[in-house]
């Protein structure tokens, strides 16, 4: 593996938190994300829990010894679901911009692309992208894509429902994550190119994943998302994170959200980003 962290995240959609992150919403204190911090090391000391995600890709710093078998190179399974949060939920790489505390509930917080924009990329649009009670999409934004792959035998779907089937309720996960920046370009990257689905020696595919973003961390962790943020994930996940972000034409992905195979038509929230050395998994090489 390359970068070999392991630590496993896991997607906010692979369970369906479904919400959507906006700039309407007001800023909680740091105490809030403290308290949040505070329970989860309360509800998770001593009971065994394995590795949890999101981390700082950049450290191989933790704790957590508790081994789980990583999941296969992602070409080797199905892919399952495609979705997206608001913000990166990992830090590291070209995202490591702290979007703020944002409202407690995972929208407005998060990572953002740490470069540079110009003024057309950055240009406002006139129509609205992904709107949701917690927001739209707007040029500038970071997203943070989840392509989920399972070892059963199963095709695309939406939530982690899709990842499972009657003759494989407990398959290995693997997640590879890619940071994209919305930006107001028709020459920029497709989204909907970047999630072409595809038969690829008789497994589901993402064909399209990115190559050409640096090598990804690869580590073991959970699921993500909100919901988690003052209680652990129980599943197990391989992440592989690529560091570098890719420019995307925002229109694309109003466009994917407009009709996919996934039921997807907004962003996610995010889960805070986890720093309990406890609950990150140690760098095993």
């Amino acid at each position: 593996m390359i970068n070999k962290t392991r630590v496993l995240c896991a997607t906010a959609v692979l369970f369906p938190l479904l919400v959507n992150a906006g700039t309407t919403q007001d800023t909680v204190s740091d105490k809030v994300i403290e308290k949040q911090r505070a329970e989860l090391a309360s509800n998770t000391q001593g009971k065994g829990y394995g590795p949890q995600s999101p981390r700082d890709i950049d450290s191989i710093q933790g704790n957590n010894k508790r081994i789980f078998s990583e999941a296969p190179d992602y070409m080797e399974m199905n892919l399952c679901n495609i979705h997206f949060h608001k913000n990166a939920e990992h830090k590291g790489g070209e995202f490591t911009k702290y979007a703020g505390n944002g409202d407690g509930h995972g929208y407005q917080s998060g990572y953002k692309y740490s470069g540079k924009l110009t003024k057309q990329e950055l240009a406002p649009l006139d129509h609205e992208v992904g709107a949701s009670k917690h927001g739209s999409l707007y040029p500038g934004d970071t997203i943070e894509v989840h392509y989920v792959h399972s070892t059963a035998q199963v095709g695309p779907g939406a939530t982690l429902g899709a990842c499972l089937s009657e003759a494989n309720s407990n398959p290995q996960l693997r997640v590879e994550t890619q940071v994209y920046v919305l930006v107001n370009d028709d020459k920029a990257m497709s989204f909907m190119e970047l999630t072409k689905l595809g038969m690829k020696n008789g497994l589901n595919q993402a064909l399209n994943i990115p190559s050409n973003t640096g090598d990804p961390v690869e580590y073991e962790g959970s699921t993500t998302g909100p919901g988690y943020n003052e209680k652990a994930s129980p599943l197990q996940v391989s992440w592989s994170v690529r560091p570098k972000v890719m420019k995307v034409n925002i229109n694309t992905v109003g466009k994917w959200l407009e009709g996919n195979a996934f039921d997807e038509d907004h962003a996610h929230g995010v889960r805070n980003l986890v720093i309990n050395p406890d609950l990150l998994s140690a760098d095993n090489d």
